[in-house]
């Protein structure tokens, strides 16, 4: 009359396999946390190193700002003018206020002039090339000339 029931294995194999499976779930979920913290870790030194980023006085515009092109002619009275083109290769500075110098050599190698002045209508975002135009005396008997930057006001 009483019988005992009988217990298949086979439910408990069930029981088994979810079991396997949330202890991966918990392991796969473990390792992605672990890897997480060790890439957040380099990650903040980066926010770090940004936070301490150079200031205004570490810019350097003649270093920063480059003369991609250059181009001096004489105009009907004798004055050379002058179309440059200057591009930004600071990653955090813009600058304006760009200081230029130039310089005149005669045919001899004698130095005949040397003029400096600055481009205040232009401001260089950066990574960003601009032209500018300026006019100034040209010394008689000019044989090469070159000009080059030599300061700028800086700003982020």
């Amino acid at each position: 009359m009483f019988e005992t029931p009988e217990t298949k294995g086979e439910q408990s194999g069930m029981g088994k396999w979810v079991g396997i499976l949330i202890v991966v779930a918990v392991v796969i979920g473990g390792i992605l946390l672990y890897l997480g913290k060790k890439n957040a870790a380099p990650n903040a030194a980066t926010t770090a190193a940004v936070a301490a980023a150079p200031t205004q006085a570490n810019a350097d515009a003649a270093k920063d700002l480059r003369v991609v092109s250059r181009k001096m002619d004489k105009d009907n009275v004798g004055a050379a003018i002058w179309s440059v083109e200057l591009r930004n290769l600071s990653q955090v500075y813009s600058y304006s206020n760009i200081q230029y110098e130039t310089s005149y050599v005669g045919a001899d190698s004698v130095m005949l002039a040397t003029n400096h002045g600055t481009i205040p209508s232009l401001t260089l975002d950066p990574g960003e090339s601009q032209s500018a135009q300026f006019r100034e005396a040209l010394p008689s008997g000019t044989a090469l000339y070159t000009v080059k930057i030599t300061g700028a006001t800086a700003s982020k």
